[in-house]
Formats: C-alpha cells, structure tokens, sequence
C-alpha cells in the first residue's frame, strides 16, 4: 500500500512532463518523514537494502509506459529525514515527500562539517567547514606560491617548519575539499602534490578498506567518521558533529 502511494504520486508528477521534457529531469529526491517505528517499513516500499531496485524496476517502468524520456544519468535519492525541504511536495496519505530536479529547478543544500587534526601539527586542532565556504585547501605552509606563478591558500595548513615528523609528508598541493550541491556531499579531491609518485591520499572510514586517490578532477564522497592519511602519517578525521575535547 506505501508503494503504490508513493508510485502514484510519482506518476501524477512524471505526467506532467510528458512530450519529450523528460530530458529536463536531472534527478528525483524522495524525503521520507515516518517515526522510526514505521521505518522498516517504508524501507521495504522503497526496496532501501537493494540499492537501484526502486529506480530501475518501479520508476523507470513508469517513465517508459508514459513516453518520458529521462536522461541515461538520472538518479533517485531516497532519504530518511525529520526536515524535508520546503521545495518538496507533501504525497498524500503518506509521511513522505517528492522533490523533482531539473535543469533550472535544484533544491539549494547546504552542510556544515568538522576536520580534526588527529597526527601531524596544524594551524588549529579542528577546523569548521561550510558548503558555503568554498574550496577549503590542504596543504604545507600557509601561503605557497605555485608553478604558475599564482598563490595558493590552504585553510587546513601544517607549518613546515613545525617538529613533527607528518608535517615533511605533506605537499605544499596536496589536497582540497569541495562541497558538491547536487549530492549534498563534500568531496576530497587529490592536488598536485598529492598524486603518485608522490605523497599519497588514502580514505578510510569507520567500516572499510582504505580508499587511494589516484587522480585528480574525481573527488571522493566523504562520510561521517573517514579518516585521511595525507602523506605517510599526517592524519585528519571528518565528522558531520563536533569533536568533544
């Protein structure tokens, strides 16, 4: 009953871009608001411990029968949340809401996340990071001047001259951190300095195998609790909640 009411309302909306203006549609976000004793399920409506089901086998079938043509790339993001944004429309009878992402319409998300310095001697112990921050810098020396000619900031610095041995790992280049709107994530990208041969970036969150970054241009999602190795043993931990000292 909670999948054929969240499908239907699905349908009304697709139906509304029928003729070819399927295109537009970048992506569906579907914010389910149950108290916790329901979730499981809405979990099970959803097919949320079978990732792609919903999409590829309910969604998608929808599109097809209605002649919506969607982009190969369109996702669907379903996520558990007291706090839909205002942008989403409520779905009738049910506690769950349907935002539709095009091209011209995104719902604006904003974050905020904390670096902790856990090896290695920084500026600061910990570090506050906004999605309306901009880029944030990683890196040896405050102020470093680059091959261009051009100066780089790096808000997240661990002073050369410093005694501690992870310090002389650490490029001048080596990282940044970017907040990716679409997604809601921020995402680690490796810099110059940070590529092989040279000092390496490695991730690893609280329950996996440690992740390289290989290249630059493709940032890695981080989740609350990942741990980043800059170097050999400069070391940072990324958490959505503030560190207690």
């Amino acid at each position: 009953m909670l999948r054929d009411a969240l499908l239907q309302f699905i349908k009304e909306q697709l139906k509304k871009v029928e003729g070819g203006e399927g295109a537009n549609i970048k992506g569906l976000h579907l914010f389910i608001t149950c108290p916790e004793g329901e979730k499981h399920l809405y979990e099970s409506a959803v097919y949320f411990t079978e990732p792609d089901k919903f999409k590829k086998e309910e969604v998608q079938k929808i599109a097809d029968d209605f002649a919506i043509d969607l982009p190969v790339d369109w996702n669907l993001e379903i996520l558990f949340t007291e706090n839909p944004p205002p942008e989403a429309l409520k779905i009738p009878d049910v506690d769950a809401f349907l935002f539709i992402q095009t091209k011209k319409r995104s719902i604006k998300k904003s974050a905020t996340a904390y670096i902790k310095v856990l090896n290695g001697e920084a500026e600061k112990e910990e570090y506050t990071i906004t999605s309306e921050g901009g880029k944030v810098n990683i890196g040896r020396e405050k102020k470093v001047q680059t091959a261009d000619g051009f100066f780089r900031i790096n808000t997240i610095a661990f002073p050369g001259e410093s005694n501690d041995a992870a310090n002389q790992y650490v490029s001048r280049q080596h990282a940044h951190i970017s907040f990716d709107g679409d997604s809601g994530q921020f995402l680690l990208y490796a810099d110059e300095g940070g590529l092989p041969p040279r000092n390496k970036i490695k991730v690893r969150s609280h329950e996996g195998v440690p992740v390289k970054l290989q290249t630059a241009g493709i940032g890695h999602p981080l989740q609350d609790g990942d741990q980043i190795i800059l170097g050999e043993t400069a070391l940072l931990q990324f958490s959505y909640s503030p560190f207690e000292f």
